[in-house]
C-alpha cells in the first residue's frame, strides 16, 4: 500500500457522468430510458449495446483523455442507472406517432428531433417535441412539410387507382395518425402489373418511412412481434396464402396486440412487447384473407397500368421525394380539419371499426367526398368473397339460399350440406369444428343476409342449436298476420327496421329442415331473444299465437320454449303458460 487514496472506480464515473447529463425514466411498458437534459425529447434504451451504453462509453472516452472503460464497469454502471430509473414513476414513451383527438404529434425522426404538432387550429413545426419518443433501427426521418397547396393532386398523380379508391386511401392516411383508434388493414388487391408494390411503398413511406417498408410474412409469434414493436407502419407485400396464427395476430394488432417473453439472461423476468399499428398488404387473390381478418380491410382494387401510361421505379422515386414535403403539407391540412370538426360527428349506425368510420364521415363532410359509403360497400364485398373463398362457408350459403332458413343441431346441418368433391383441410369433421367456423363467419354471414344465432336445445339432451335465417325471410316473419297483438303501428316499425334488429325478435315459427327430427329442432337462442325485457306481454302472446297456429300448418312450433314473466322476467312454468298464464300468480 502506498497511502494514496484510490479515486472513484470506472462505474462510479460512468454513473456521475450519465447523471449529469440526462434524466432517467422508466417506460409503462417497463422499459429504463435515458433522456438528454437540454437535447431532444427522445429517449435512449439503458439496455443493450446501443443508446446509453455506447453514449457513455463515447464520454468517458473523452472525459479521461482517452481510456476506455471496461464491459464489465460498464455493465455495473447500467445495473445501477436500470434501478434509478425503475425507482421513478411510468411514463409513456410513443413511436413516431402520440396524441389524441385534441393533437396529434408526429416525431420527423431527424437527429435534432423535430416534430410536427397538429390541432384543430392548424400544425406547426417544432423544434423539441413536447412528447417522449423512442426510435428503432427501422425508422427513417420524414422530409420538413411545405406548403404548396397541391399536395393531394401531387400524389393522385403518382398513383394507379381512381377518385373513389384515392379518397378512400386519403381517409385512411388521416387515420393513419390518430393512434388512439384502430385502423383497417389497407389492402391493395390485383394482378400483376398493377402497381401494388410500388403504391404501398409511397404509402407507408408517408406515415412511417423506413428503409424496409415491405416486409415477407413473418415465421412465427415472437418475429412479427418483434417487427411490430420496432414500427408504427408496416407492409406485408405480395400475400398469396395467411396462416390462421397470422391471420388472428394481425386483427389482435389491428385494435391492440401485445406478447410476453421471458428476457435474455434471466430465469424469471419477462419482457413485454405492447402495440397497436396501421398495417397495409398486397394480394393478388382476396380470398386468401378469408376470417376474422377480412372485416378488418380496406380493401382497393388496382387496375392494370397500360403501357403508355407505366414508369420506372427510379422515375416515380424521383417525382415521390420531389413531392413528398407537399402532399406531407397537405395531409397535415386535412388532418388539422379533421380534428376540428371530428367532435361533431356522429354516426346515426355503428358499424365495425366504428372510430375509424367516423373519421372517413369527418373526411367527407370536410372534403364533400363519399368514403364512408364506399368503404361500408367494399367491406360488405369483401366479406361476401371471404364466404366464398372458404369451401363450407360457401355450402352453407348454397344451402340457405336453396332451401330456405334452417334451425337445428350442428350435426344435422353438416349431415345435409354435400361434402365437397375433392379433400379440403377446411372442411370441418365435426360438428364442434363446424359450430366454430360458423361462429367465425357469423358477421360474414350478415353481411352476405343470412342472419346466424345461436343456443341450446331445451330438451333433455341440451345441444347445441343454430338458426340461420334469410334475411328477407326475417322480414316477412316480423310482418306476418299470426302476430295478433301487434298494431299496425308496430307492425310498419318492424318492417321497417334493419336486418340485424329483425333477426333478435323473429317470430317463434320457423320451416323444419329435410331431416331433422323435433327434438333438434329447438332453439335456446329463441327464447332468449323473445325473453327481452320490452314489449314482454306483447311477445308472450304472440308466441302463444304463433305456437297454436304451427300446429295446423307445414311450420311447427319450438318445442320446449320458456315463456318469462311480464313482471320480474323470470322463466313461468309451461303448466301455467299452457292454461294461459303469463305471470307468476305471485307477481299479481
Amino acid at each position: 500500500m502506498t497511502g494514496r487514496e484510490k479515486g472513484p472506480s470506472q462505474a462510479s464515473q460512468l454513473v456521475s457522468l450519465a447523471q449529469e447529463g440526462y434524466d432517467l425514466v422508466m417506460s409503462e411498458d417497463g422499459r429504463p430510458y435515458g433522456v438528454r437534459r437540454h437535447g431532444p425529447n427522445v429517449v435512449l434504451p439503458l439496455r443493450g449495446k446501443a443508446g446509453m451504453r455506447s453514449w457513455l462509453a463515447r464520454q468517458y472516452t473523452e472525459a479521461s483523455g482517452g481510456q476506455v472503460p471496461s464491459q464489465a464497469a460498464l455493465a455495473d454502471a447500467m445495473t445501477v442507472l436500470e434501478g434509478m430509473a425503475a425507482a421513478t414513476d411510468p411514463v409513456p414513451v410513443h413511436l413516431r406517432v402520440a396524441g389524441g383527438p385534441e393533437q396529434v404529434v408526429l416525431d420527423l425522426g431527424t437527429a435534432d428531433g423535430r416534430c410536427v404538432s397538429v390541432s384543430p387550429e392548424g400544425w406547426a413545426v417544432q423544434e423539441r417535441s413536447p412528447v417522449l419518443f423512442r426510435r428503432s433501427g427501422a425508422m427513417s426521418p420524414m422530409p420538413t412539410p411545405q406548403p404548396d397547396g397541391n399536395g393531394l393532386a401531387l400524389l393522385h398523380d403518382l398513383l394507379n387507382m381512381d377518385d373513389t379508391a384515392f379518397h378512400q386511401l386519403v381517409a385512411w392516411l388521416i387515420a393513419a395518425w390518430i393512434p388512439h383508434i384502430p385502423h383497417p388493414v389497407l389492402t391493395f388487391k390485383g394482378e400483376q402489373g398493377t402497381g401494388k408494390s410500388k403504391t404501398a411503398q409511397m404509402v407507408i413511406n408517408l406515415v412511417d418511412p423506413s428503409a424496409a417498408t415491405k416486409r415477407s410474412q413473418p415465421r412465427d409469434v415472437k418475429t412479427w412481434a418483434t417487427q411490430a414493436f420496432n414500427s408504427w407502419a408496416l407492409c406485408l407485400d405480395n400475400i398469396s396464402t395467411i396462416q390462421p396464427w397470422l391471420s388472428d395476430t394481425l386483427c389482435k394488432a389491428v385494435t391492440g396486440d401485445g406478447i410476453v417473453d421471458r428476457a435474455l439472461y434471466t430465469d424469471d423476468d419477462v419482457v413485454v412487447l405492447t402495440f397497436r399499428r396501421v398495417l397495409a398488404m398486397t394480394t393478388i387473390d382476396a380470398g386468401a384473407l378469408a376470417g376474422d381478418l377480412a372485416e378488418r380491410l380496406m380493401m382497393l382494387d388496382l387496375q392494370v397500368i397500360l403501357e403508355e401510361r407505366r414508369r420506372t421505379e427510379e422515375a416515380l422515386d424521383i417525382a415521390f421525394d420531389a413531392a413528398r414535403p407537399a402532399i406531407l403539407a397537405s395531409l397535415f391540412d386535412l388532418l388539422a380539419a379533421v380534428l376540428r370538426e371530428l367532435p361533431h360527428v356522429h354516426l346515426e349506425r355503428m358499424p365495425r371499426m366504428a372510430d375509424f368510420a367516423r373519421v372517413l364521415a369527418t373526411v367527407d363532410r370536410v372534403q364533400g367526398w363519399s368514403t364512408l359509403p364506399d368503404y361500408l360497400a367494399a367491406a360488405q364485398t369483401v366479406a361476401v368473397e371471404a364466404l366464398e373463398a372458404d369451401p363450407f362457408a360457401a355450402a352453407v350459403v348454397t344451402f340457405i339460399e336453396t332451401h330456405g332458413p334452417y334451425n337445428g343441431s350442428v350435426t344435422q346441418l353438416l349431415d345435409l350440406l354435400p361434402p365437397p368433391e375433392t379433400h379440403t383441410p377446411k372442411w370441418p369433421k365435426t360438428p364442434a369444428h363446424a359450430g366454430a367456423l360458423l361462429r367465425r363467419f357469423a358477421p360474414a354471414l350478415r353481411a352476405a343476409g343470412i342472419a346466424f344465432e345461436e343456443g341450446r336445445d331445451n330438451g333433455r339432451n341440451r345441444g347445441r342449436v343454430v338458426k340461420l335465417t334469410p334475411a328477407e325471410t326475417a322480414r316477412k316473419s316480423l310482418s306476418a298476420p299470426s302476430a295478433p297483438s301487434a298494431t299496425p303501428a308496430e307492425r310498419q316499425k318492424h318492417a321497417d327496421s334493419d336486418d340485424e334488429t329483425a333477426v333478435r325478435t323473429l317470430s317463434v315459427r320457423c320451416p323444419q329442415p329435410p331431416s331433422a327430427d323435433s327434438a333438434d329442432s329447438t332453439a335456446d337462442s329463441e327464447s332468449k331473444s323473445l325473453s327481452a325485457p320490452a314489449h314482454a306481454a306483447d311477445q308472450q302472446k304472440r308466441q302463444l299465437a304463433d305456437s297454436a297456429d304451427g300446429a295446423d300448418s307445414d311450420s311447427h312450433p319450438i318445442s320446449g320454449l320458456h315463456l318469462r314473466c311480464a313482471v320480474c322476467g323470470k322463466p313461468v312454468d309451461p303448466a301455467l303458460t299452457a292454461a294461459g298464464h303469463l305471470t307468476h300468480p305471485q307477481c299479481l
